[in-house]
């Protein structure tokens, strides 16, 4: 019975292991033991509601409690820019005509922006490559969801999630070779390692502030624009049915898209229910997040229910997963839209 709870300090090792294991381009996600041990201490903090909400930082983990170990972990902050500002590249397109040459010309510019300064972000999504199999990923990425839906007034009114950009086979990102390199001097991976150190200002100290025409980018750097790392495509398609959407915001770096939402628009604000535990028996039914409604314990797993109905049942398997009992208040959303 996989679930999702949230992250303690004893899950160091387990964390670090999987973010050994990500690979380059996960700026949110590095395998310093240190960072780590410091963001799981305010991970412990946020759920305890001792940050304020802008500071905050709730990190879960995927645990099957019958297989044993950790597969997954993902983690949503309370806001993004409030000490230095937060950088995308804003896509805009312009209209140059010439009537006399009967030529009409569509330009790609790309302009630095912190428009999401002050949102919420959804980041830090990794799921272990031997756990791949079955609800694991969906409930891993939605239950953080239900975690919005129950406590939306810690969050920004804006959410957002950096997907992944695309990176070739030898793990190069053609963006970065040919917008980022020029200005930063560095590896893709030096300055991937720079942010996810939290040092931002180097950005703001070296990026030009003239828009980028994308026409004198080279074929393969215009390609990435926008473009999901083929990795990462399953997580946008969970995160789009959920309401998150693609606004014309790409990733400073790799040239990866940013999804965003309205917080209230999002579907499990809107389509899940806060319902009462009954012990069995279990009628058959669609496959249904479960979530309880605790800020500390916060703990979801996949059972059969009807968010319409007027109870969830749950065995005892399902009970004991989520440490409730029969009368307790549970969040509930199917599982797909």
């Amino acid at each position: 019975m996989p679930v999702v709870r949230t992250a303690t300090e004893a899950d160091l090792d387990a964390i670090l292991a999987l973010a050994a294991a990500v690979g380059p381009g996960m700026t949110t996600l590095k395998p310093d033991a240190a960072a780590l041990a410091a963001r799981l201490a305010l991970a412990a903090a946020s759920f305890a509601g001792t940050v304020a909400p802008g500071e905050a930082d709730y990190l879960f983990v995927l645990e099957d409690p019958v297989r044993g170990g950790v597969g997954g972990v993902a983690a949503i902050k309370g806001a993004v820019g409030l000490h230095e500002p937060f950088y995308n590249y804003r896509i805009a397109t312009s209209v140059h005509a010439s009537p006399n040459a009967k030529l009409v010309n569509r330009v790609q510019s790309l302009h630095l922006s912190h428009d999401l300064s002050g949102a919420s972000e959804l980041c830090s999504l990794y799921l272990h490559p031997d756990w791949r199999t079955g609800i694991n990923g969906r409930l891993l990425s939605k239950s953080r969801l239900l975690f919005v839906a129950q406590f939306p007034e810690l969050f920004a009114p804006k959410l957002f999630a950096e997907m992944r950009g695309f990176q070739d086979e030898a793990g190069r990102s053609p963006f970065w070779d040919s917008v980022g390199r020029p200005f930063f001097r560095m590896d893709f991976h030096e300055a991937d390692d720079l942010c996810g150190q939290g040092d931002r200002l180097f950005i703001e100290q070296l990026v030009p502030r003239l828009p980028l025409y994308t026409h004198l980018l080279g074929e393969a750097a215009r390609a990435a624009i926008g473009t999901t790392h083929p990795a990462t495509v399953p997580a946008r398609r969970m995160l789009e049915q959920e309401g998150l959407h693609f606004d014309g915001y790409i990733d400073i770096f790799d040239g990866g898209p940013v999804l965003q939402a309205n917080v209230r628009d999002m579907r499990a604000l809107r389509d899940s229910r806060v319902l009462l535990a009954v012990d069995g028996p279990v009628r058959p039914a669609a496959p249904a997040l479960v979530a309880t409604t605790g800020r500390q314990d916060f703990r979801a797993i996949v059972a059969p229910g009807d968010p319409l109905a007027a109870g969830v049942a749950l065995d005892h398997a399902d009970m004991a997963a989520l440490r409730c009992r029969p009368g307790d208040a549970l969040r509930v959303l199917a599982l797909s839209a």
